[in-house]
């Protein structure tokens, strides 16, 4: 009988990509969404496939999945910052209400259940690199605070599971990813700067692009998490990028490629809490999984810019 593997935020850039790899390694997968961030083209290919079903759910709200179920991806939340500040209420409680149907789930049909952490639990680190053992810098009551508190209340419960029930748990905390299907109004960096040079627009840099950020390609965070649900380390694991780049840098690399330096570059205010550095320490995957990345940068924003070609208008 086939595994089967229930995964939420299913429609989402991250969550799409996990359903096409465990479709690939032989599973049933069970994508769940409610479409607020997401978007059903970037599942669309499977649905003709027997081995992909779709739910249309919000996990805030009461989770069943009829018969069998092996394991659990909890991916569903919105995840940039643009999404999270306009939805601060259902960010809370994708991260809470939903993180605790996931594990009553997963504690009813001895699943066992991988939950999307992220760096953002870190806040702005006086730590650097980041290891798991920061306990991190976050404003509970800033403008961010609603999703950093809602991923670092989701690893409490997580955890409070795992002692108290004996719950098989997995927690990866994320660091920036990118790849084919980021939505191009996401409001992060990369679609950004990409919608914006394509366009032939000025780039716009929050602050004065001194801060850093590390971007690992979709294909390695995938490959980071597909080995961390099949381990057995209950802890949080750092999976992201190492290499450190300024934003302002990035952004001069991002110009070169697309082939348009000339379009310059605008500086705006820094935003409330916004991190100055971000950067993973991956001492432990790379122990534990044997993982560290292996897409460049250069070959994985070449494959984004041929992606982001085909859907900035």
């Amino acid at each position: 009988m086939l595994k089967k593997i229930l995964i939420t935020g299913a429609a989402g850039f991250l969550g799409s990509h996990l359903c096409d790899r465990f479709i690939k390694e032989g599973y049933k997968v069970i994508g769940m969404d409610n479409l607020l961030t997401g978007n059903i083209d970037n599942i669309a290919h499977l649905f003709p496939l027997k081995e992909f079903e779709y739910y249309h759910h919000d996990v805030s709200k009461f989770v069943h999945v009829p018969g069998q179920l092996d394991y659990i991806l909890h991916f569903a939340s919105p995840a940039s910052p643009i999404d999270y500040l306009k939805m601060p209420i259902q960010t809370l409680k994708v991260g809470s209400l939903g993180t605790h149907n996931l594990l009553g789930l997963a504690k009813q049909k001895q699943a066992r259940i991988l939950i999307a952490s992220t760096s953002e639990v870190y806040g702005d680190p006086l730590e650097h690199p980041q290891k798991e053992t920061y306990w991190g810098n976050v404003n509970p009551v800033g403008p961010r605070g609603v999703y950093d508190e809602a991923k670092r209340f989701q690893e409490a419960i997580t955890m409070a599971y795992h002692t108290y029930h004996k719950l098989e748990v997995r927690i990866v905390r994320i660091f920036n990813t990118y790849g084919p299907r980021m939505r191009v109004d996401d409001g992060r960096v990369i679609p950004a700067f990409f919608s914006q040079a394509i366009r032939g627009e000025e780039l716009t840099i929050f602050g004065d692009g001194s801060q850093t950020r590390s971007f690992c390609y979709v294909d390695d965070q995938v490959e980071g998490i597909f080995r961390l649900l099949h381990s057995n380390y209950s802890q949080p694991v750092n999976i992201g990028n190492p290499i450190e780049i300024s934003i302002g840098d990035f952004a001069e690399e991002v110009l070169a490629m697309v082939g348009n330096p000339e379009a310059g570059i605008k500086y705006v205010d820094l935003p409330i809490d916004d991190p100055k550095q971000r950067q993973p320490d991956i001492t432990l995957a790379k122990e534990i999984l044997d993982w560290e990345p292996q897409v460049e940068r250069s070959d994985g924003m070449a494959r984004v810019f041929e992606y982001f070609k085909t859907v900035v208008k």
